[in-house]
């Protein structure tokens, strides 16, 4: 959801080449994760769906204080946990920039963000429904805690990395941001009560994506 809008060369090569550097390390983290945990193929399936999903919903942009759209990035991290999320994510902003959605020098800034709600929400997710919350909940309020981070990151890695070529700058600059991080967590809520719907809808009809178990029948009672 959180996305960094900024044109070409806003920020310093130095600051492109930090988050590129951390952006790179956290997929080669997920990668190795997925290769130590293996992959099944319902998995690779859901991937490709979700990452689908994620970038066709991801270019529906509302242009208010430079843009703010939904990107189901919590919904993928629910649904595919956070290596194989990653990797979605990264997908789509690599997608996105081919579009001219995003910056090729905010790849790795914009992966970092999608990164930290997509793991946000699976965490929170998890601990949720480990505590038997149930489904619609347990996401919902996954969602809007994995974006609301992810938000909080947007708006700090303009303030660390310092903006070039834009008229706003220092105590104007915060300010904007802060703007910009309250109105991506208003939109939080509406992509939370979203995500929320949809994962119980898929725990109603394939309770197995979500790794909760499929009920099964008792046992067969016979008379004699």
């Amino acid at each position: 959801m959180a996305h960094i809008h900024l044109p070409e060369g806003s920020i310093p090569l130095w600051a492109v080449g930090l988050w590129s550097a951390l952006a790179v390390a956290v997929l080669a983290v997920a990668v190795y994760r997925l290769r130590r945990d293996g992959l099944d193929a319902r998995h690779v399936a859901l991937g490709g769906m979700v990452a689908a999903a994620s970038f066709a919903v991801f270019q529906i942009n509302v242009p208010v204080l430079g843009g703010v759209h939904l990107s189901l990035s919590a919904l993928v991290g629910i649904l595919v946990g956070p290596a194989l999320g990653a990797i979605v994510m990264f997908v789509v902003n690599v997608l996105s920039a081919m579009l001219g959605h995003g910056a090729w020098g905010f790849l790795g800034a914009n992966t970092l963000v999608s990164v930290v709600e997509v793991a946000g929400a699976y965490y929170v997710f998890q601990l949720l429904r480990g505590s038997d919350w149930s489904h619609f909940p347990a996401a919902t309020l996954a969602t809007i805690g994995g974006l609301a981070a992810g938000s909080v990151l947007m708006g700090a890695i303009p303030m660390v990395s310092g903006i070039t070529g834009v008229e706003i700058s220092g105590l104007d600059l915060g300010i904007y941001m802060l703007a910009l991080v309250a109105l991506n967590l208003a939109v939080a809520v509406v992509e939370g009560v979203v995500t929320g719907s949809v994962v119980s809808y898929i725990a109603s009809i394939r309770p197995d994506l979500l790794g909760d178990r499929t009920p099964t029948a008792g046992p067969e009672v016979t008379s004699t």
